[in-house]
């Protein structure tokens, strides 16, 4: 029997948090009984992450840890976890679960329900917010997204969010023809979404602000705006519209 669901965790020198990440997660699939891989994807680590993993995945076969040539940053790391997944629903998810891990069975089940995406949420339902950014992060993110609704005609309140699920159709080909390579890659992925034809749900999900996210608002910003053009330049010259590579294995449909 084929593993339902993946569950791919990008990683850079993530030694302080990245066991109890593991902790949680294999907690939570023990717990809910779910069919699950989880997929470490260390991307060019100078500390010990992968010598952590790597002990977990002594006691736990489910636990792969996959290892990127150098440090290629966030959207090249979920994209190698993604095509490397076997399971019928994949889900990428920040090392610091900003979104606690139970918060998939609200993805699961708008896949379940007919999206091809889900994708969490911070703004949808605030109330949700366990640990609020500072107000200079929620006045940057929010600009942020209302420039990206703007250029891409993205209708999402939450692009941003690093918790989202696809069915395993939908991953391997919206990640195949992802080109981003770093912190602007979500807004690509959606956009692609959009234009291959896939539904897509915003889930809202309990959120906590975490301190030691590295995302810079006004370095990271300015670059995630020059990649904005970038994808409304592939969109025009066709690279989102290529064929991508057909995977002979067939996985049965997830249930839960």
């Amino acid at each position: 029997m084929p593993i339902q669901i993946s569950i791919v965790v990008p990683a850079y020198n993530e030694s302080a948090r990245i066991g109890r990440t593991l902790e949680d997660v294999l907690r939570i699939i023990a717990e809910r009984q779910w069919d699950a891989e989880v997929l470490v994807v260390n991307d060019g680590s100078t500390d010990n992450t992968a010598a952590i993993v790597q002990g977990f995945m002594a006691s736990h076969p489910r636990l792969r840890l996959i290892e990127n040539p150098g440090n290629r940053g966030k959207g090249y790391s979920v994209r190698h976890g993604m095509l490397e997944a076997i399971g019928n629903i994949v889900m990428f998810t920040d090392a610091d679960l900003s979104a606690p891990m139970e918060e998939a069975e609200r993805l699961f089940a708008a896949i379940q329900n007919g999206a091809d995406v889900a994708i969490g949420s911070r703004w949808l339902d605030r109330g949700r917010q366990t640990v609020h950014q500072p107000l200079y992060r929620q006045f940057f993110g929010r600009c942020f997204n209302a420039v990206t609704r703007m250029v891409m005609n993205l209708p999402f309140a939450d692009t941003q969010c690093g918790f989202k699920a696809f069915t395993r159709p939908a991953a391997r080909t919206i990640f195949q023809l992802q080109r981003i390579e770093r912190w602007g890659f979500d807004p690509e992925i959606l956009f692609i979404a959009i234009k291959r034809g896939y539904r897509v749900q915003e889930v809202p999900v309990t959120w906590g602000h975490d301190e030691r996210s590295r995302i810079s608002y006004l370095k990271d910003g300015i670059k995630m705006l020059e990649e904005l053009v970038y994808v409304r330049w592939n969109a025009l010259t066709g690279v989102y519209s290529r064929e991508v590579k057909e995977y002979p294995v067939e996985i049965p449909a997830t249930k839960f």
